[in-house]
């Protein structure tokens, strides 16, 4: 453990936050002396962002929680161009009604994990299509172009592996990191801005910004950037085999978040407490030491306290007492998945599908194959067989950890 003045980087460092710091004895100064104003971009592709976003969001909450001050970039103005950093194909271009829906939808999220004012250290959301939209080009070219060369921006991951795999880039998305930079700088100049926070793949970027304020204006910038996230397995936070595990309530109920949290791989639990909850290390050393089955009432914990930061403690409560209706008693939870089956009823492969527990026709069959599809425990062996909930509910169940309920339309 790192011997940190600031109570700002001393947390991070304590909870696993830190990756890469531009200049940490610098910061650390910085954050133990005064307020520091810090932000992370977060562009508008969707009505909702994805927990793989959630330990940048955790981060502007560490902020807040020392004492500093967290800035939400919401990139209305980048989102118009497309990070290439890991894809390789171009964004689907979104119209401006598309990307201001997406952005007042994201804004739930993190109105739940800050707060927001005008207070000092109250979170504030700002959007860079205000200045990049007002930005000419021959303006752009002028102040910013000549600050960045082709042959350094030619070795940046985001440029680089999509030249390598030899899949097209447009000079649209090649100016991207040119707007990030300018983010930076705008924000530094015109908010008192002084830390950049990002994933460790946006390193890069994050150095671009630095280094055009500290060219531009002379201003001592920072960065800092998280450990890549993926789950013990080796696959990336965020996405699941069914999709991707929304944030907000009307991108996955509440009771498919709680799941993924309580179905989390063993190995995870302690690092997981750390990053996306406010318990005492303390607590997370004693629970993460849980061995065997006790181990599971750890992840109970996980999932109530995640689920009761992103969506409330309702949710949080309703979440966990269906599991244990559904687990425990063997009964029918009241936030479990609902189909409606017409009268006459359905095929158990055309209700796995209905009740999205398997993607296709196809799918289902090779689950019922395979015993993993229930009738109320009693596993489905006849891919033809019928169920008709008329005479009541029937609980349907893939594997041992997704149930939903069959009901009369």
């Amino acid at each position: 453990m790192s011997n940190y003045q600031s109570s700002l980087l001393r947390l991070l460092d304590e909870r696993g936050y830190i990756h890469q710091v531009t200049d940490a004895a610098a910061l650390d100064a910085l954050a133990a002396k005064q307020v520091v104003p810090g932000y992370i971009g977060f562009d508008a592709t969707a009505p909702s962002l994805h927990i793989g976003s959630l330990v940048q969001i955790m981060m502007l909450r560490r902020l807040q929680q020392t004492g500093h001050k967290p800035i939400v970039l919401m990139g209305g103005g980048t989102t118009r161009i497309g990070d290439p950093t890991g894809r390789d194909e171009s964004r689907k271009m979104l119209s401006d009604e598309t990307i201001d829906a997406n952005i007042a939808s994201i804004r739930t999220i993190f109105s739940r994990l800050l707060a927001f004012g005008d207070g000092p250290t109250d979170a504030v959301m700002v959007n860079n299509h205000d200045w990049l939209g007002k930005l000419g080009y021959i303006q752009l070219l002028q102040e910013v172009g000549t600050h960045f060369t082709v042959n350094r921006m030619l070795t940046f991951d985001s440029v680089r592996l999509r030249l390598e795999r030899e899949q097209p880039m447009t000079f649209l998305e090649f100016n991207y990191m040119i707007l990030q930079g300018y983010d930076y700088r705008h924000l530094a100049k015109n908010m008192g801005v002084r830390l950049q926070m990002g994933g460790s793949d946006q390193w890069g970027n994050i150095v671009n910004g630095i280094e055009l304020g500290r060219r531009m204006d002379g201003t001592e910038l920072f960065g800092l950037t998280t450990p890549l996230l993926t789950t013990a397995d080796g696959s990336k936070m965020g996405k699941t085999a069914a999709g991707a595990v929304w944030l907000n309530e009307d991108a996955l109920p509440a009771w498919d978040f709680w799941q993924y949290w309580r179905n989390c791989d063993d190995r995870d639990v302690g690092r997981f407490l750390r990053l996306f909850t406010d318990l005492p290390l303390d607590e997370i050393a004693r629970l993460e030491s849980l061995e065997g089955g006790e181990i599971n009432a750890a992840k109970v914990v996980l999932a109530n306290e995640v689920t009761r930061l992103c969506r409330g403690g309702d949710a949080a409560r309703t979440a966990e007492a269906t599991a244990q209706a559904t687990f425990a008693g063997g009964g029918l939870g009241a936030d479990l998945p609902v189909l409606a089956v017409p009268a006459g009823g359905i095929t158990v492969v055309d209700a796995l599908v209905g009740i999205g527990f398997a993607a296709s026709r196809g799918e289902a069959k090779r689950l019922i194959a395979g015993g993993g599809a229930r009738l109320d425990g009693e596993v489905v062996t006849d891919e033809h067989r019928t169920v008709d909930p008329s005479g009541g509910e029937v609980r349907i169940s893939s594997g041992k950890k997704k149930h939903g309920v069959l009901r009369p339309a």
